[in-house]
């Protein structure tokens, strides 16, 4: 891929429309934690893919960028997760704040009033950034150590009782 021309400008970030936008989201996830990173030997792909909210950051035709978010409970609670930019146009392009975004607002307009994440430490500054903040103590996930992490979406009732969702927050 020729990166020498492009620009955060020409990204678009949605949700996959089709099996292409699927497919293509699965190899980016696959190149990022599979192949470079090593967290996953094989695929990363498991059961919460099948009631996943897929989303894509795309430059041109090309999907550069993967985030996966879904619901974990009928009251409001969604996870996100396995948010992969390619390497090669991973700092050029800072797709991963569109994609974070996306699927905050999505989940948001989907009813959930929380979403948590498991952050890999060094991430962890750039999801406070973009408003998110730690919830428990770090802890191995997929063996590397991660920092449990949550944002309270738009849906979010004035009163949202973190203590019920203890078990999810890490608290």
């Amino acid at each position: 891929m020729a990166t020498d021309r492009l620009r955060p400008r020409d990204l678009e970030v949605r949700v996959a429309r089709d099996e292409g936008d699927l497919a293509a989201h699965f190899r980016v996830r696959h190149a990022v934690f599979v192949e470079e990173q090593g967290i996953f030997a094989g695929s990363d792909r498991d059961r919460w893919d099948e009631a996943a909210v897929h989303v894509i950051a795309t430059l041109g035709p090309l999907v550069v960028g993967a985030v996966r978010l879904y619901p974990l409970d009928e009251a409001g609670l969604w996870q996100g997760d396995r948010l992969a930019v390619l390497p090669e146009v991973r700092r050029r392009l800072r797709a991963g704040a569109p994609l974070v975004r996306l699927a905050v607002a999505t989940a948001g307009e989907r009813g959930g009033h929380t979403m948590i994440a498991n952050i890999q430490v060094p991430n962890v500054p750039f999801f406070m950034h973009l408003g998110w903040r730690r919830v428990g103590l770090l802890a191995p996930y997929h063996g590397l150590t991660h920092q449990r992490m949550a944002i309270t979406l738009s849906a979010a009732p004035a009163a949202f009782d973190e203590d019920a969702y203890a078990w999810a927050l890490g608290s």
